[in-house]
C-alpha cells in the first residue's frame, strides 16, 4: 500500500499574537503567517487535516477540490462543498479508493507574480480574502497537489552538442522580493531614468528573452538570487528558477551573501532542500564534512559515448556578511575545508580522466606513451562559480583586463585564504562570480616572479556577470547602467574557452572574447 497522506479537511486560525505556539492535534500547519508578518498584532495560518492512504476506508470524506469566492451558485451550494474562513470552500466527498482526484499536498505562495514550478501543483488565481490584511502585504495565494506525488526528478545528465560544444548561462544578482517589489535604477533604451516600476515582472521578463535568445545547455546562478530581508524565501526561488524549469534547460545555484539575510528568510539549507527537489536542477548540499551549503561540482560529457568530460563545473559557497572591525561591509571568506575538498575531486577526476584516456590508449595500441592522456587533459576545461570575487582582483595595477569595465571597487573579503593559489595549481581555466553589480570584466592576475614582475597574465580568469534584476542597484555614483547576464561556450573538441554578455535592449552580443588557457602551473606554488 502507498504511504501517501490525503487531505481530508482545511482551515484557517487567528491568532491575536503575530507569533503563536501552536499546539497539533490532527491539523498540521503549514507554517506560515498569512499575513507575512504585517498583521498588526495578529497572525493568520492554514490547517490541514491529513490521513494516511492506508488508513482511509472507501467512504472516508476527502479534500477533492478547493475554491476561492465570496459566494457560490445555487447549482454549486451541493452538500459536496463546503464553506471555510477567508473566502475559500471545501470540496469533499468519499474517497472510494481513488487516489488520483483526492488531495495530497497544500500549500501557500504570495503575491499576484507567484508561480509554482513543481510538477503536478496548481497555484490558485484568487487569493485568500483576509480579514484586516494591509494592501501593502503580497497576496495569500493556496496551491495544492492532486494525486500521487513523483519522486524528486532524476537529475539532468550534460552533454555536448553534436558539433563539440555547450553553453551556459550565467545569472547573478536578482535580488527578487515577495510580490512584485520596485524598480532600482532602471533605465529605458535611451538611458533616460524609469521610476514607478514593478521590478520582478521585469526581471522574469528579461531572463525569458535571454534564456530564448541564447537556448543554453545550462543555466548557473551565481548568488543574490534573493533580496534581503525577504518574507517568504520558497515563493521568491520559485519566480527565480521557474523561467529555467519552463524550458526544460538543467541548472545550478549557489548562494550569495543575501539569500538567507533576514529574520523571516530561510536558511541554506532549507533552500537548497527546496532547490534540490525541483525538475532539471543539479542542485547539492555537498558534503557534511565541508563548510558551508553548495559545495559541489558537475561533468560535461561529450556527445557521443564512450569518452571523458569535456568539463567540470565547480560550485562553491561564498558565504555572507559578517561583522570586521577592519573593512566594511566584510565578508566570510572561502574555508580551508572548502579548498581541500576542491582540490582533492579535482585531482581524483583527473586521474579517473587520465586513467580512462590510458585504458582507451591501449585499446588502440597506441605507442605514444602518456600523449593521449595529456591532450585529452589539455582539452578538458576546469571552471568554477560563486559569488563573492577573491581579493587577488581588487587590484587594477596587477591584473590584465578583456571583455568589460570595473564601475565599482571589488567587494571581497578582508581575509585571504589563497584559494587562488588553489586555482593555479589545479589549472582552473576561468572563475564565473557575481556580488558587484556593475563589474563586468574579465581578469586575470600578471604573473609575479623572483627576478620582478612580468606583464604576462596567469592563472584563471575571473569574469563578473554584473547584474540582471531590477530590485537590485545598478549604478555607481549618479551613472546608471543596463541589465546583464553572462554566457559561456565551452569547445569540447578544441579545448578552447569564449564567453559573452546579453545586455538590455541589445541584439547583438556584447564584449565577446576568446579566454586563453592558463599557462602549466607549478605544483610548489
Amino acid at each position: 500500500m502507498s504511504r501517501h497522506n490525503i487531505v481530508t479537511d482545511i482551515s484557517i486560525r487567528y491568532w491575536s499574537s503575530p507569533d503563536p505556539t501552536f499546539q497539533p492535534d490532527s491539523w498540521r500547519r503549514i507554517e506560515k503567517d498569512l499575513y507575512l508578518h504585517t498583521g498588526c498584532g495578529k497572525s493568520a495560518w492554514l490547517l490541514v487535516s491529513q490521513v494516511a492512504q492506508c488508513d482511509l476506508e472507501p467512504s472516508s470524506l476527502v479534500v477533492t477540490d478547493v475554491r476561492i469566492s465570496s459566494t457560490l451558485s445555487p447549482r454549486e451550494r451541493s452538500e459536496t462543498w463546503e464553506e471555510r474562513e477567508a473566502g475559500f470552500w471545501v470540496q469533499r466527498r468519499p474517497y472510494n479508493n481513488d487516489l488520483q482526484r483526492a488531495i495530497t499536498g497544500l500549500d501557500v505562495l504570495f503575491g499576484r507574480d507567484a508561480v509554482d514550478p513543481r510538477p503536478q501543483w496548481t497555484l490558485l488565481d484568487d487569493p485568500l480574502q483576509l480579514p484586516d490584511a494591509p494592501t501593502s502585504t503580497p497576496i495569500a495565494r493556496l496551491t495544492m497537489r492532486r494525486g500521487a506525488s513523483t519522486p524528486d526528478p532524476a537529475k539532468p545528465m550534460l552533454r555536448a552538442r553534436e558539433d563539440g560544444t555547450f553553453k551556459i548561462v550565467q545569472i547573478s544578482d536578482t535580488h527578487m522580493v515577495t510580490g512584485v517589489g520596485s524598480c532600482n535604477d532602471a533605465m529605458d533604451a535611451d538611458g533616460n531614468a524609469l521610476e514607478e516600476l514593478e521590478a520582478d515582472p521585469l526581471t522574469v521578463e528579461f531572463l525569458s528573452s535571454i534564456l530564448d535568445k541564447e537556448k543554453p545547455d545550462l543555466v548557473v546562478f551565481t548568488g543574490d538570487l534573493l533580496h534581503h530581508n525577504i518574507l517568504d524565501s520558497q515563493t521568491t526561488l520559485f519566480k527565480v528558477v521557474a523561467p529555467v524549469i519552463a524550458r526544460s534547460i538543467p541548472w545550478a545555484v549557489v548562494f550569495g551573501n543575501h539569500d538567507d539575510e533576514g529574520d523571516y528568510a530561510q536558511s541554506r539549507s532549507a533552500q537548497m532542500a527546496i532547490y534540490h527537489s525541483l525538475p532539471f536542477s543539479l542542485c547539492c548540499s555537498g558534503p557534511d564534512n565541508v563548510y558551508g551549503v553548495g559545495n559541489y561540482y558537475v561533468e560535461i560529457l561529450p556527445f557521443a559515448s564512450p569518452g571523458s568530460p569535456i568539463a567540470t563545473l565547480f560550485f562553491l559557497d561564498s558565504h555572507g556578511q559578517i561583522n570586521d572591525d577592519m573593512q566594511y561591509p566584510d565578508y566570510e571568506a572561502i574555508q580551508p575545508s572548502q579548498i581541500k575538498w576542491f582540490e582533492d575531486t579535482s585531482q581524483a577526476l583527473r586521474n579517473k580522466r587520465e586513467g580512462a584516456a590510458q585504458e582507451s590508449s591501449n585499446c588502440t595500441a597506441s605507442t605514444q606513451d602518456g600523449s593521449d592522456r595529456s591532450r585529452e587533459n589539455d582539452k578538458h576545461s576546469l571552471l568554477m562559480f560563486f559569488h563573492i570575487p577573491l581579493p587577488e582582483f581588487a587590484n587594477d595595477d596587477n591584473l590584465f583586463t578583456v571583455g568589460g569595465q570595473r564601475h565599482e571597487p571589488t567587494m571581497a573579503p578582508h581575509v585571504n585564504t589563497h584559494l587562488y593559489d588553489a586555482l593555479v595549481r589545479e589549472r582552473v581555466v576561468a572563475v564565473g562570480c557575481g556580488h558587484d553589480h556593475v563589474n563586468d570584466f574579465c581578469a586575470r592576475v600578471k604573473r609575479r616572479s623572483k627576478g620582478g614582475a612580468d606583464d604576462s597574465p596567469y592563472g584563471p580568469w575571473l569574469c563578473h556577470s554584473g547584474c540582471a534584476g531590477f530590485s537590485a542597484y545598478c549604478s555607481y555614483g549618479p551613472t546608471r547602467y543596463y541589465r546583464r547576464t553572462r554566457v559561456w561556450e565551452i569547445d569540447g573538441v578544441t579545448g578552447r574557452l569564449k564567453t559573452w554578455k546579453r545586455v538590455e535592449y541589445r541584439e547583438d552580443r556584447v564584449d565577446e572574447v576568446g579566454l586563453s588557457r592558463l599557462v602549466k602551473a607549478q605544483r610548489g606554488l
